[in-house]
């Protein structure tokens, strides 16, 4: 096992490979889309079952299916944003278009109406959100991909990442106060299709910014030999995915970012039917108050983050904020007290550790991963390394949603009993909200200390690769 602690050669960022503040400030949009698209997504979903009153198994089921395409689509984008040669790049035609697309299509995706069936709302949300998905990863995919090459220099990397982390958190900001908005309106259903209309034109119009303003800096790569392009996508991913560096940084994201999400979905549970008895209207409050203290937190915790990790190592910092988080998830057991619900928002500092440290330190180390993947292979694979990547953070979102929906009917809930739900049913919610995350944040730890892309490695990789290039 590699020593927990990396001792690296501190290393300045030379100028040249400084990223001018406007192209952060353009590319940074682009991650408040992706971030916006996935927030209220997790938010306004609740409207199947709290409004429409369709089984949460199946609502978990909706959100499972689409992954599974993912699974087929991501990859394959990554790979033909990898191997295309534009006059406009590799990445920003995709971006343009993407954004476009899934924009529309997530306007649609809650346009429902009551009066009509369980399968009937089953049937088309899943179809809309599994052409949404398809359009989202034709932008988000080369979106991500043009930002691993937008800076050779380690630190820099760390500096967008952690530029684009802190805009996207007004997304997370907004979606808590989501729920309540829409049950505040006529009713939570109109509400849904309102904001639905909001999200797809930001989506449409923040979408494409990246791709008009940034350019496609790096190497200037020659047009791809003619080649089996299916023989040579599946040959690209079988690499792609026997890249142990790679792995891990995809095990410590599911771990870390999919027990927060899969806790999330008992949260808003225990905060309406434990601390609140079925009150939506003061559950909604105090779930958007915990929401916002949490992306407020994440705007201080995320800054924090990209200084340490310039200080002493990505990984390092990585050592650090993780076990800050456990002990907010902790503190969730003492916060979820009826006579006092607002002992709730202590926790909420510390687990924006988890989340700041996730898509800011490792968005920057998977950078690092496609140098040393082209040291190896020859390759440029950026597009796939960030497909996959993404791929396996979605399939962690459906099996989150897919778990989470199976075990909050173990657990015992019950819509139909509004405010009386069982004692015992109101317990396992909070072992489950509470518990997982802590068990998944463990396992990552233990993960991350094993990582080998130290600082001194990675800048040892980049003189190599220039070398090889032929550059000073």
């Amino acid at each position: 096992m590699a020593e927990a602690m990396e001792h690296s050669t501190h290393h300045i960022t030379a100028p040249e490979d400084r990223i001018p503040l406007f192209q952060k400030i353009a590319y940074s949009i682009g991650a408040l889309v992706n971030q916006l698209q996935a927030a209220a997504l997790s938010a306004m979903v609740l409207v199947l079952n709290l409004g429409l009153g369709v089984n949460p198994a199946l609502v978990g089921l909706v959100g499972t299916i689409p992954r599974v395409i993912d699974a087929f689509t991501d990859p394959m984008i990554g790979y033909t944003s990898d191997n295309a040669r534009t006059k406009y790049g590799r990445r920003r035609p995709f971006i343009f278009f993407g954004a476009l697309i899934s924009g529309l299509l997530f306007a649609l995706l809650f346009q429902l109406y009551k009066g009509h069936s369980e399968s009937y709302y089953f049937w088309y949300f899943l179809v809309i959100q599994c052409l949404f998905v398809i359009a989202f990863a034709f932008y988000s995919i080369p979106w991500i991909a043009l930002g691993f090459e937008m800076t050779p220099d380690y630190h820099e990397r760390t500096r967008l990442q952690g530029t684009g982390n802190t805009i996207a958190q007004f997304a997370w900001l907004m979606s808590p106060w989501l729920f309540t908005l829409m049950y505040t309106t006529k009713d939570v259903v109109h509400g849904a299709r309102v904001l639905a209309l909001v999200f797809g034109a930001l989506i449409a119009v923040g979408g494409i910014l990246p791709a008009i303003f940034n350019k496609e800096r790096g190497v200037k790569l020659p047009k791809p030999e003619k080649k089996h392009v299916m023989k040579d996508f599946l040959n690209g991913c079988k690499i792609t995915l026997k890249n142990r560096p790679f792995l891990k940084l995809c095990a410590v994201t599911f771990l870390v970012f999919n027990g927060f999400m899969l806790a999330s979905a008992f949260t808003s549970y225990v905060i309406f039917f434990y601390d609140f008895g079925g009150d939506y209207s003061k559950g909604g409050i105090l779930l958007g108050w915990f929401g916002t203290v949490t992306a407020l937190s994440n705007f201080c915790v995320i800054s924090f983050i990209t200084w340490l990790a310039t200080k002493i190592g990505k990984r390092n910092t990585f050592l650090i904020t993780i076990p800050i988080s456990i002990v907010g998830y902790a503190l969730k057991w003492i916060g979820y007290n009826p006579a006092h619900p607002y002992l709730l928002l202590m926790a909420a500092p510390f687990i924006a550790f988890g989340l700041g440290s996730i898509f800011t330190l490792i968005s920057s180390m998977l950078a690092d991963v496609c140098d040393l993947d082209e040291l190896d292979t020859g390759a440029r694979r950026e597009g796939t390394f960030g497909a996959i990547y993404w791929w396996m953070i979605k399939l962690g979102q459906a099996a989150a949603s897919l778990v989470s929906g199976i075990l909050i009917n173990v657990t015992g809930f019950n819509i139909a009993l509004g405010a009386h739900q069982t004692a015992q049913s109101m317990f396992l919610m909070r072992i489950c909200d509470i518990g997982i995350p802590i068990v998944s944040s463990i396992v990552a730890i233990f993960i991350i200390t094993t990582f080998e892309v130290t600082e001194d490695k990675a800048y040892a990789i980049r003189r190599e690769l220039e070398k090889r290039r032929g550059k000073a």
